[in-house]
């Protein structure tokens, strides 16, 4: 793959439109983080999905230390739990799924199929002000895109499109990419905001365009993703280039953070935590680790 055109995050603004946008596309970074759980294809498509999601929603993040977590739930689904979260360009994420559930949906099944009645929930957590926000909708659309464009619409009151493609090309490895474009309120003292207005044409001029976006253009690699902004608002007065940025996998995953805090439960708690050989194993579920402890090291620790 070209390096140059993958496993980046790409933001841009159309002034004249009052909106701003996302692209981001992700190879080498999507294969890592796949390789670590040996998902089913489906399963692989959804969290790449999901991956993608959550480097768009997440790189609009302008503090430091800020997170973006994205979580998809349901009691009853096939998929009972998806989770993907962006930090500092850091990218990780996992799902939880009844394996012989799945086989009977089929190869392709759909976003209703593997969750049933669900919910997405998405969280920003602020580095700086340590201020948290979340908002939940019901996971409903034909994927997870659209049940985000719902979140958007719904909770934030913007209008968005969101447009996510997956490629997996044997011997290639895989490919998910995205674009998140939205509308915002004007902003100035004494303007109209977006949310009391009945039409705004200038939005619905570059939603039109930004639906015109193929999925094999987001996946293909060769294409860079400045490409894709000229071929689709080239006809706008501006489009601006507003930042770029890398995106690498990221397992927040530590040792002696785990060791900390296991060392504050009670011996006699740790005790039972411990197999017949005094090891208690701790589960990662972004990178599929387990952490050995023994319980003769917090002895010294």
């Amino acid at each position: 793959m070209t390096a140059d055109h993958i496993d980046q995050c790409l933001g841009f603004t159309i002034p004249a439109r009052h909106a701003r946008g996302r692209v981001v596309r992700l190879g080498p970074v999507l294969d890592q983080i796949l390789a670590a759980h040996a998902y089913p294809p489906p399963v692989e498509r959804l969290l790449a999905s999901a991956l993608v999601l959550a480097a768009l929603l997440g790189s609009t993040l302008k503090q430091e230390g800020g997170q973006l977590t994205l979580q998809a739930q349901t009691e009853t689904g096939v998929v009972s739990l998806l989770v993907a979260d962006y930090k500092n360009g850091d990218l990780r994420g996992y799902a939880k799924f009844d394996a012989d559930r799945l086989a009977e949906l089929g190869t392709d099944p759909s976003l209703f199929g593997l969750f049933g009645k669900g919910y997405l929930a998405i969280t920003f957590d602020l580095a700086e002000t340590g201020e948290r926000y979340q908002g939940i909708v019901p996971l409903e659309g034909q994927s997870l895109a659209e049940a985000a464009e719902h979140y958007f619409f719904q909770s934030e009151q913007i209008p968005s499109v969101i447009r996510i493609a997956t490629r997996h090309d044997a011997g290639e490895g895989c490919v998910a990419a995205g674009m998140l474009l939205q509308h915002l309120p004007e902003g100035e003292v004494g303007r109209e905001r977006l949310h009391v207005r009945h039409d705004h044409p200038e939005w619905e001029h570059v939603q039109v365009l930004a639906e015109t976006l193929k999925p094999e253009e987001l996946t293909d690699h060769t294409l860079p993703l400045t490409d894709i902004l000229w071929r689709l608002f080239h006809e706008e007065e501006e489009v601006r280039v507003t930042e770029e940025g890398a995106v690498a996998k990221g397992c927040r995953c530590d040792l002696a953070h785990i060791r900390d805090v296991i060392g504050r439960f009670p011996a006699a708690e740790r005790a039972e935590m411990a197999d017949e050989e005094g090891v208690i194993g701790v589960d990662c579920a972004f990178c599929s680790r387990v952490f050995p402890l023994t319980l003769e090291s917090f002895q010294t620790h």
